[in-house]
């Protein structure tokens, strides 16, 4: 089942429709194998979470375009701002192992006190912007896979559904606006 999501901007009384286009599926049998694996690892992370402060189990894990999978999960610290998200962990694991291969798929996973949650848990704004990164480096789109209890897989072809005003190194080119330029806006 596919949902279409709509959001309205409105700028100078003009209207931007923006669109998110998402795959709700019931029943992860008809993934393939490769696409399996990708979950039951991601499942397996998850087990693996450091996180004695909020008991919230996030695992994850990346396929990569030469087949290559990479898994994770959430670490947090008593410092609550370092911890870190396991896409985070997950992509930065793959990047520095696999520096020239891009990123094909992520699929992320989350547990209470060691329950899989039932609601579909998509990643936080920083790990979008992260996997925006990636998307850019290799001018390739990321699958992203969010797994509830049970066999529920929301599908999103791309971070720019997940992130539709998300911004990349661009933004630092020489052939962008200078500050001066910017700042007569």
């Amino acid at each position: 089942m596919s949902y279409l999501f709509l959001s309205l901007l409105n700028e100078d009384m003009k209207k931007l429709t923006i669109k998110h286009i998402v795959e709700l599926h019931e029943d992860y049998t008809q993934f393939s194998e490769e696409e399996k694996k990708l979950f039951r690892l991601a499942k397996k992370a998850s087990e693996h979470a450091h996180v004695p402060y909020s008991h919230f189990q996030v695992g994850a894990a990346v396929l990569m375009e030469n087949g290559q999978v990479y898994s994770g999960s959430n670490q947090e610290n008593a410092a609550y701002p370092s911890g870190l998200c396991a896409e985070r962990v997950t992509l930065s694991y793959a990047g520095a192992n696999s520096p020239n291969v891009a990123v094909k798929g992520i699929a992320v996973i989350a547990q209470y006190n060691g329950d899989f949650v039932k609601e579909l848990v998509a990643p936080c704004g920083g790990c979008r912007q992260v996997m925006a990164e990636y998307e850019h480096k290799y001018n390739h789109d990321i699958k992203i896979y969010i797994m509830g209890k049970g066999d529920r897989v929301m599908v999103v072809n791309t971070v720019k559904d997940l992130l539709p005003f998300g911004f990349s190194g661009d933004v630092f080119d020489s052939e962008n606006a200078s500050p001066q330029e910017l700042r007569n806006v």
